[in-house]
């Protein structure tokens, strides 16, 4: 099992930049995929980046060029570097884990709002 933490939500602006983290509770070298997923009001949820133990990183069409995916193994912790924000990015973002390959994600966060807007 893995306990998944986030943080780093908040209120930003459009154009501006935000960093979240997401403090699992073993280390993720352990751990076969991490991604980033993201719920707007109204709205499914939907994932914005995924990476694997082997480092390979999806992003949807909607993030490319803007969000960043990385890992610290110091720090078992997965980062989602936002940049260029949109009002469209509104939503409560968590974080997700698979162990094993295979579909889905079993282990989530409890989610952290970011909140674009002038």
């Amino acid at each position: 099992q893995v306990q998944l933490v986030e943080s780093g939500g908040g209120l930003v602006q459009p154009g501006g930049s935000l960093r979240l983290s997401c403090a699992a509770s073993r280390s993720i070298f352990s751990i076969y995929a991490m991604a980033w997923y993201r719920q707007a009001p109204g709205k499914q949820r939907e994932v914005v980046a995924t990476i694997t133990s082997g480092s390979s990183t999806n992003y949807a069409d909607s993030v490319k060029g803007r969000f960043t995916i990385s890992t610290d193994g110091a720090k078992n912790t997965v980062y989602l570097q936002m940049s260029s924000l949109k009002p469209e990015d509104t939503a409560v973002y968590y974080c997700a884990a698979r162990l094993v390959t295979g579909p889905g994600y079993q282990y989530w966060g409890q989610g952290t709002q970011v909140t674009v807007s002038s």
